[in-house]
């Protein structure tokens, strides 16, 4: 069975791709270049790649997905399910894409290059590229030498902070709760009088962004006119902090989303400035953190939390039922703040794949309604579209021996292994399949949504670095609302 979809990268109303798209687009592009070894001024580089070469890639991209598997009907038959996308795009395009890849901080370059102009320019891939780079290879099985060469470099430790976004206009959650959690990644769990001095925290240096497992770049002590500053940082290491240890592409979202920090009284700028009522990302414009911003970041306990002690208030009673972590489930998936913690704590305990599969097939399902709703004979084209999105999804979670294989019904996984194994027929077959796998894809989704609501809520709450989240949500109290 062969699928295959012609992708273009979605815009977003304010002209910025898809922050989805955009991603698997430059691990398409990695995984296609040789990736080898560069002289650059008399150093050999390793793992790296020419402007040439990027821009001659993505004029002519191709990206194919496969499963072999017996077929459920007759054991001793090899089945075959493909995906392939491909995208294509003219020079110039190409060019101001490598750009944009270069904004979003997923390469730099070896020799100080700020854009594409020079054909033998050579680039490498940060440790943010990296983990783009890996999260796409694992869902999509890719085992190939080179990239795995690539991954394997001691450069790859970064943990980025991986942002919950809205569906339809790709924008990041702006709720308090969110801010409050990123903010809380954003200043690190270290706590007052632990960070550097004044010249290490303003120099420009991103080595200390390496990882994304602490803070960004403070003066513990910083001395401006007759006052001492403590816990300061420049506008300009915020963005940096933000555009090098989160899922953020585009700069403007770094930029507004200090400007929330901001705005929230997480932090504040310690001199009056031109245009102090907002946030500016320069490295003149020097910060700290407020009280309630060092409360936020669990550096001082506050009130409600002293008065609660420790998070067993917030574990679920001994008889809990299925039921209330079934409701705490639905609250974590329609609060921003919680699922974005959740999806960490799945990372953490190997099962992300979960959330993903229940996130992407909720995506597939929206649409796939929306085609249907829209015209009562939808366009064919729109249907294979469709059909290809549901078969990346099945090689990816579904199929036997995929990358990324849930724990689902016997019966069931067998019922999509020979829906999808069979070949689509004349047109009228096509859209009839299309309804069969959407009924199947919706069974699935149910069944890993009560996998985690049994198996990992319960873990989830009684996690201690998540309790003070979970109290402030008053994850218990919602969940309530939401079995009413």
């Amino acid at each position: 069975m062969h699928q295959t979809s012609s992708r273009l990268l979605r815009m977003t109303d304010d002209d910025r791709p898809f922050t989805r798209d955009f991603k698997d687009l430059f691990s398409t592009l990695m995984v296609s270049l040789p990736l080898g070894s560069h002289r650059v001024r008399w150093q050999k580089v390793d793992h790296s790649f020419t402007s040439e070469e990027a821009m001659t890639n993505l004029g002519s991209l191709k990206f194919s997905q496969s499963n072999r598997m017996p077929d459920p009907k007759d054991p001793s038959r090899i089945v075959t399910t493909t995906t392939t996308t491909t995208f294509s795009m003219a020079k110039e395009m190409a060019r101001s894409v490598c750009q944009k890849f270069l904004e979003a901080r997923f390469i730099e370059s070896a020799e100080g290059k700020t854009d594409f102009l020079s054909k033998t320019s050579v680039w490498q891939l940060t440790p943010k590229g990296m983990h783009v780079l890996q999260r796409f290879c694992q869902r999509n099985g890719i085992n190939q030498k080179h990239v795995y060469e690539v991954l394997d470099s001691p450069r790859n430790v970064m943990h980025l902070v991986i942002l919950e976004r809205e569906n339809g206009s790709d924008k990041i959650n702006h709720d308090t709760a969110t801010i409050e959690v990123v903010f809380r990644r954003f200043v690190g769990p270290e706590g007052p009088n632990a960070k550097a001095n004044t010249a290490q925290a303003d120099s420009d240096s991103l080595n200390e962004y390496s990882t994304g497992m602490i803070g960004v770049k403070m003066a513990r002590e910083r001395k401006i006119g007759d006052k001492i500053y403590m816990n300061t940082f420049t506008g300009k290491s915020a963005v940096d902090w933000l555009m090098d240890c989160s899922t953020m592409v585009d700069r403007r979202e770094a930029f507004e989303m200090c400007s929330n920090f901001f705005e929230y009284g997480l932090m504040a700028p310690v001199e009056i400035l031109p245009n102090n009522n907002r946030f500016q990302a320069t490295k003149s414009a020097i910060y700290y953190v407020t009280e309630k911003g060092q409360r936020v970041a669990g550096w001082i306990s506050s009130p409600k939390n002293s008065m609660n002690g420790d998070s067993i208030g917030n574990r679920p009673r001994e008889g809990t039922t299925r039921d209330s972590n079934a409701n705490r489930m639905t609250v974590i998936i329609r609060d921003p703040a919680l699922r974005l913690l959740f999806r960490e704590f799945l990372r953490e305990t190997h099962c992300e794949e979960n959330l993903s599969f229940y996130l992407d097939v909720r995506e597939f399902l929206n649409s796939y309604r929306a085609t249907k709703k829209v015209e009562d004979s939808p366009k064919l084209e729109v249907i294979r579209e469709t059909l290809a999105a549901a078969y990346s999804l099945y090689n990816a979670f579904l199929a036997p021996g995929s990358p990324c294989e849930l724990n689902i019904d016997h019966s069931l996984r067998t019922a999509l292994a020979a829906r999808m194994t069979r070949a689509v027929g004349d047109d009228e077959a096509m859209v009839r399949s299309l309804d069969e796998v959407a009924t199947l894809f919706d069974q699935a989704q149910n069944s890993v949504f009560k996998l985690m609501a049994s198996d990992s809520v319960p873990k989830f709450m009684r996690e201690p670095k998540y309790a003070s989240v979970i109290r402030d949500r008053n994850l218990d109290a919602a969940a309530a609302v939401a079995a009413a």
